[in-house]
C-alpha cells in the first residue's frame, strides 16, 4: 500500500480533531537518564525531545498550568514489575536507586510539581493520576516523553479512555528509531489524540495563562 493510499484509507474513518480543552495539565513521561546515557541499552538519542519538553514545561509554569512527571521504579529484583518486567530485558535499570532512573541533566522538578512513579507503560495504570486530574478539574493532558511507541502511546490511549483530551506534542516525544516513532504518531493522531507542534502547544499554554 502506498503512502497516499494509506492516508486516503485512514481519512475515510479517522482523523477528526478534538481541539484543546479549557483546563490543561502537562505531563513529562519517563525523561530519565537511561535514555540519555550511551552506555545504557535504553539509550535513544532523544535530547531534542527533552529540550522541547523543557520549553513546554517552562511555558506551563508561566501560565500556571500544572506540571506532572513520571518515572519507572521497581523494588529489588523487580518483584512488583509483573509481566512487563518479565518481558523486557532492560527494566532492571529502573530498580530503586539506580542512576539510570535519575532525572537527566537539565531537568529539574519543582517542589510543588507532582512526580508519579509507575511500574507499567501507562502513567494511569496502578497510579492515582486519573483521580488527581479529576480533582484538579483538568480536561486536557498535554503529553511529552519517552518512548513514543511505548509509555507515551500507552498513556495517550488511557488519557482518552479516562475521558481527558490527549494532546501529543510531536517535537517533545521520542523513540529509539524513527519508524516506530512516526508510525505511532500517525496512529495516535488518527484514533486517540491530536498530535500538534510545539509551537501550537506553546501558543495554547500562552492563551491559558492570559485567561487566568
Amino acid at each position: 500500500m502506498t503512502e497516499e493510499a494509506l492516508d486516503a484509507n485512514y481519512k475515510r474513518a479517522f482523523g477528526k480533531r478534538i481541539g484543546f480543552g479549557a483546563r490543561p495539565a502537562l505531563i513529562l513521561i519517563d525523561f530519565v537518564e537511561a535514555y540519555f546515557d550511551p552506555a545504557c541499552p535504553l539509550y535513544a538519542g532523544v535530547e531534542d525531545a527533552l529540550a522541547s519538553a523543557i520549553r513546554l514545561r517552562d511555558a506551563a509554569r508561566a501560565a500556571g498550568v500544572p506540571v506532572i512527571y513520571t518515572n519507572v521504579v521497581y523494588d529489588k529484583g523487580g518483584r512488583n514489575g509483573g509481566r512487563f518486567y518479565q518481558k523486557s530485558m532492560v527494566l532492571h535499570h529502573f530498580i530503586a536507586g539506580s542512576p539510570m532512573g535519575a532525572w537527566p541533566k537539565g531537568l529539574t522538578v519543582g517542589e510543588d510539581e507532582l512526580v508519579i512513579s509507575k511500574q507499567y507503560p501507562s502513567a494511569f495504570f496502578g497510579t492515582s493520576l486519573a483521580a488527581t486530574l479529576t480533582s484538579w478539574g483538568i480536561d486536557t493532558l498535554i503529553l511529552t516523553g519517552l518512548s513514543t511507541s511505548g509509555c507515551v502511546r500507552a498513556t495517550c490511549v488511557d488519557t482518552c479512555s479516562y475521558g481527558f483530551i490527549p494532546i501529543v506534542v510531536r517535537e517533545a516525544v521520542g523513540d529509539r528509531h524513527p519508524a516506530p516513532h512516526e508510525a505511532n504518531l500517525f496512529d495516535m493522531d488518527a484514533k486517540y489524540a491530536d498530535v500538534v507542534s510545539e509551537a501550537e502547544a506553546t501558543a495554547y499554554l500562552h492563551r491559558i495563562g492570559q485567561s487566568q
